[in-house]
């Protein structure tokens, strides 16, 4: 009874919701704005300057993933793609502010975000401003180096250009509690990056194999940062930094400060999220003043019976004090380690 009267209470709450949101729905048909399926986003005013131009602030915040987040379902990839998307669709949104504060992730995740900034900003025409917090590297400074402008602080830990895959050797584990594998394949490399092997059972080509495609994708990651400083200093010209002709040197997976960045150009400018949205608003041509949204996620009772279906069992998260990321055996990260596991 207890639990009936909660679910209809639920009801009606989402029921009074569902049309306050169908109303601004077709007000917002009315003047010609347009929403595609995804996350839902409100648009919340985080600072008032009495201003008509604004400024759309989006966060890139923990392990760049394309993993389900545990509320509403979507990724951050989705998430991203839908704030770009609202920014994009607003004329009075004059430009972008990112707040990186990231070890890095996934590659795929987080190509897909550098590849959603590049566009945004040539569909556009409105440029995007990188604020980088205590930590844009790896897979956070890729995302970054999407943006026409970067400020960092001085104490920033950035950089760890690079790549990495984890696995796992166990074989001598299993020796010691009497366990052989028999392994039945169709080819010499169907088991590659198996833990159940000895070390001197792993083929020299199978290395070779595996380093190729860390090489591949490293290179992929070089490319990003060429291409993403190149064209930022093409359009800054003077005002911003160009990349020391050595930097190179520098992205063997070392972490750098944010005073070593600008010195190397890896960043235009030494600063905090003030002098990232002054630098905004003078790139995006702002002459008085704007006002700074964000676009929050919007959670209904349609998401919770979503995500009811979707849970196998019940989950106790214990809260370790730091973020510990879900890595996945053979799997490809632009990731900073050391800072992740909080050593």
């Amino acid at each position: 009874m207890v639990l009936a009267i909660v679910l209809l209470a639920l009801l009606g709450l989402s029921v009074l919701a569902n049309l306050r949101h169908w109303a601004h729905g077709v007000i917002s048909m009315g003047a010609g704005h347009t929403h595609l399926a995804g996350p839902k986003l409100d648009e919340v005013l985080i600072e008032d300057n009495d201003a008509s131009a604004k400024l759309a602030v989006i966060d890139v915040n923990g392990i760049i993933t394309s993993r389900m987040s545990d509320q509403g379902g979507y990724t951050m990839v989705d998430v991203v793609r839908a704030e770009l998307d609202r920014a994009k669709e607003d004329t009075k949104v004059k430009g972008v502010l990112l707040r990186v504060d990231s070890p890095g992730g996934e590659v795929l995740a987080s190509d897909e975000i550098y590849r959603l900034l590049t566009d945004f900003q040539k569909e556009s025409g409105k440029p995007v401003i990188t604020s980088m917090g205590n930590l844009a590297a790896s897979g956070g400074y890729y995302v970054s180096s999407a943006s026409r402008w970067i400020v960092a602080n001085d104490l920033t830990i950035t950089g760890s250009i690079g790549v990495i895959m984890h696995t796992w050797n166990y074989r001598t584990l299993m020796n010691k509690v009497g366990l052989l594998p028999e392994v039945y394949k169709s080819g010499k490399f169907k088991d590659m990056l198996s833990g159940e092997r000895k070390p001197e059972e792993i083929p020299i080509e199978e290395r070779a194999m595996v380093q190729g495609l860390i090489d591949e994708t490293y290179a992929r990651f070089e490319e990003v940062v060429a291409e993403g400083r190149d064209a930022a200093h093409r359009k800054n010209q003077a005002q911003g930094k160009v990349l020391a002709n050595n930097w190179k040197d520098y992205a063997d997976g070392r972490v750098f400060s944010g005073s070593q960045a600008y010195d190397l150009g890896f960043v235009d400018e030494l600063g905090n999220f003030r002098d990232a949205v002054k630098r905004a608003k003078k790139i995006a041509g702002i002459a008085q003043d704007a006002n700074l949204i964000q676009y929050r996620q919007r959670y209904d009772l349609s998401d919770v019976f979503r995500l009811f279906g979707k849970s196998k069992a019940p989950v106790i998260k214990v809260d370790l004090g730091m973020d510990i990321p879900k890595l996945d055996a053979g799997c490809l990260y632009f990731l900073c380690p050391t800072f992740v596991r909080g050593e």
